[in-house]
């Protein structure tokens, strides 16, 4: 073994408790870090070591040259995308996760993938759904989509006759996959699964909604005979409206389509009594799409992916080889996935569901309701702001009221990004910022510190 690494072997409780208070620092600053540091000149690429210099002297380099650069995307106030952050026990489970680095996917070694398995059915419960949904884990919500809409690719071809996954997308000939606003890894999964970006139908929204107009949607499933899928959105990412799911199901006693809802944060709709109703008919779906590491608060990468019809998830990406687990009834998680490999991201979960419970996290998701609806009533107050859409639950949107061009906002934006950091976005053909709440650190005096810089930021930039 090389010198240096038999030593740090040696010496690797001492050097976990260095990690430790490197990471314990880190957390302990978050308040008062740039939420996204000013763009200062890129480093210049240091060449690799030739020689073995130590675990020490590794964290020492990277607290020197790269800590500072990083954003405090952990904490309160980085409102951009919908970013959670990670629960004490999330934390603790993630770490685990590579200490035992498991690649959890055979049941020749199986205590991870029932580890994931019980971890998947709490979740399951936890967003109202039956057990007539089986799940996995999957990179996020690009991977959730792209999975479930692999087993819709292999739904159709049962319908026509053919086996995209033995044939190809070929077979299936012309599809279509109607939606009325997808999210842009909607468009992404179907250029990977080879049925083409134009495969994608929008079909109209209520008027001033992004939810899709369902006489809209029965017309459309109308004009052309024969199966389809259909993408719902349970919370779209600029406003968080909800497609009518009970509505669109009823649709199916005329017409063939197989439901896909993309739900990746407004799943949890259903832990809070007042929005449940949001995600009334989630069951309902064929394949659900959630992204755990936005509101579950676990880290980075996790997500979900729910289907009714596990049997031709496995034919999809069954993976035949003598070292791996036996497909049959209960086919391994290797059998699942696009993934061979598979690091036991269902620990962190599992840890943060262990240690909150239901109520722990409904606790997380009504707070974060809370606080988007101060800071959109705090916008609306003020004179130098529009939303533009009601704060239907995690998010605010919104714009300057007096010319609100790009280069505005992103004035704005860059203004008070060391205070709080939210997105550009474009809502009805109107430049816009996004404010996504989905952290379990964000409380209502975060909310008064954004809506003072947004509005000092604003008057500055006028």
């Amino acid at each position: 073994m090389d010198r240096t690494l038999a030593a740090d072997l040696a010496r690797l409780p001492e050097l976990l408790d260095a990690t430790r208070g490197a990471a314990a620092d880190a957390l302990a600053t978050l308040d008062a870090r740039p939420v996204v540091p000013a763009a200062g000149k890129p480093h210049d690429p240091e060449p690799l070591p030739e020689h073995a210099t130590g675990a020490d002297a590794a964290l020492a380099a990277f607290r020197d040259r790269w800590e500072s650069r990083l954003s405090a995307s952990a904490g309160p106030r980085y409102l951009g995308f919908v970013t959670g952050g990670a629960t004490p026990a999330a934390l603790a489970g993630d770490w685990l996760t590579a200490v035992h680095d498991q690649n959890s996917n055979s049941a020749l070694d199986g205590g991870g993938q029932d580890l994931e398995r019980e971890t998947v059915g709490w979740l399951r419960d936890l967003f109202g759904l039956t057990a007539a949904h089986s799940g996995t884990f999957v990179s996020g919500a690009t991977m959730s989509n792209t999975t479930g809409l692999a087993i819709a690719r292999e739904w159709l071809g049962e319908r026509l006759g053919v086996s995209p996954a033995e044939d190809g997308a070929a077979a299936l000939g012309p599809v279509r996959v109607l939606s009325g606003a997808p999210h842009s890894s909607i468009a992404k999964a179907l250029s990977v699964l080879g049925l083409g970006r134009n495969s994608l139908v929008r079909v109209p929204t209520l008027p001033g909604r992004e939810a899709v107009d369902p006489a809209a949607l029965e017309r459309a499933l109308a004009d052309t005979p024969g199966p389809a899928v259909v993408v719902a959105n349970a919370g779209t990412v600029n406003t968080v409206d909800f497609d009518d799911l009970r509505a669109i199901e009823a649709l199916r006693e005329r017409h063939d389509f197989w439901l896909h809802t993309d739900a990746a944060f407004g799943a949890f709709a259903a832990l809070s009594p007042e929005h449940a109703h949001l995600a009334d008919g989630l069951d309902a779906s064929d394949s659900v799409c959630v992204d755990l590491h936005k509101w579950l608060n676990v880290p980075y990468d996790s997500a979900v992916q729910f289907t009714r019809r596990r049997d031709l998830q496995a034919r999809v990406f069954q993976n035949s080889a003598a070292y791996l687990g036996p497909l049959g009834d209960h086919p391994d998680l290797v059998h699942l996935t696009p993934e061979n490999s598979h690091r036991l991201r269902a620990l962190a979960a599992w840890f943060t569901l262990r240690a909150y419970g239901r109520q722990g996290h409904r606790e997380i998701v009504e707070r974060d309701i809370a606080c988007a609806r101060a800071l959109g009533a705090a916008l609306e107050a003020d004179p130098a702001f529009t939303l533009l859409a009601p704060v239907r639950l995690n998010v605010v949107c919104f714009t300057l009221a007096e010319a609100p061009t790009p280069e505005r906002l992103t004035a704005l934006r860059e203004a008070v990004a060391a205070e709080v950091f939210v997105t550009p976005t474009v809502y009805e053909g109107t430049a816009a910022l996004r404010a996504a709440f989905s952290n379990w650190r964000t409380t209502q005096a975060d909310v008064r510190r954004a809506a003072q810089a947004l509005g000092a930021a604003a008057r500055e930039i006028a």
